[in-house]
């Protein structure tokens, strides 16, 4: 029964998209965007042959939280450095941060954040030593920025995902 629940909502799920994407409620499009829903959710399975089984979900709220106010505010740091020219004042540099997170769900995770974070890049990792490699564009404080990697984001996705 739940692996037909998880069907059907991703199942709604992109035929809404398909619906919003295509801008209209014709039959035509309706049948078309169900048939390909339908195909996509049984196929899906197939494509995820590990599966997350995420714990603490009001960690991962308070996570998603604190995630988007890091967001604003890093936007808002890089938003003034290009208003007011201070780009030359930029120390850019990669900085490799050992991890202690080996699920691959909370890699996949720990990615997105760093990514939408503005000022950070994934630049890469080696699975054999677990060290992240991160470009970033403002890179005065290492011992801090690993910190705030390691404590802020790594630990609770730690205690999600493992």
């Amino acid at each position: 029964m739940k692996r037909w629940s998880g069907t059907l909502f991703l199942t709604a799920l992109l035929l809404i998209l398909w619906l919003v994407l295509n801008d209209g409620l014709e039959r035509g499009q309706i049948a078309l965007g169900l048939v390909i829903a339908l195909v996509l959710s049984l196929l899906a399975p197939i494509l995820r042959p590990v599966r997350a089984h995420p714990a603490r979900p009001f960690l991962g709220m308070r996570l998603i939280v604190q995630v988007a106010i890091d967001i604003a505010r890093s936007n808002w740091e890089v938003g003034l450095r290009i208003l007011h020219g201070q780009r030359s004042l930029a120390c850019p540099g990669f900085l490799d941060i050992p991890l202690r997170m080996h699920d691959p769900h909370g890699m996949a995770a720990l990615a997105c954040i760093v990514t939408f974070t503005p000022g950070t890049v994934w630049a890469g990792h080696d699975p054999e030593t677990n060290i992240l490699t991160l470009h970033v564009l403002d890179l005065h404080d290492p011992q801090g920025l690993t910190r705030i990697i390691q404590n802020r984001y790594e630990g609770p996705l730690m205690e999600i995902f493992e």
